[in-house]
């Protein structure tokens, strides 16, 4: 079983950056792929974007390429998201999860665990 805690989300204007964590307790997480995954008041879940195990290998959706990066500490068990140029359209819950599939999934139903969730607001 692996618990998973977001933290880092907040306030912030547009144009400004926010550093996510996901801190893992439980189990080791070198062998899980991880994502973030955020939803907006009113919508569904969207995938934001994923590392492999080894952070090796990371994938983003293509409104947030190039603006967002994810990274990894499998000895600190932990999973960072680093927002840059943040848009008002980036405002939502932001979710932590972890995939023990074999490969990467960008898809929200491979994920076996998640976290609670860390609200982000850009404002305008």
């Amino acid at each position: 079983q692996v618990q998973l805690v977001e933290s880092g989300g907040g306030l912030v204007q547009a144009g400004g950056s926010l550093r996510l964590s996901c801190a893992a307790e439980g189990r080791s997480i070198s062998t899980l792929s991880m994502g973030w995954f955020r939803q907006a008041p009113g919508q569904e879940r969207e995938f934001v974007a994923a590392i492999s195990w080894s952070g090796g290998n990371t994938y983003y959706d293509d409104f947030v390429k190039g603006r967002f990066i994810i990274s990894r500490d499998n000895a600190k068990k932990m999973m960072y998201l680093q927002m840059n140029s943040l848009t008002p359209e980036d405002t939502g819950l932001y979710y932590c999860a972890a995939d023990t599939g074999l490969y990467v999934s960008t898809r929200l139903h491979d994920y076996d665990y998640w976290g609670q969730g860390t609200q982000v607001t850009v404002s305008s």
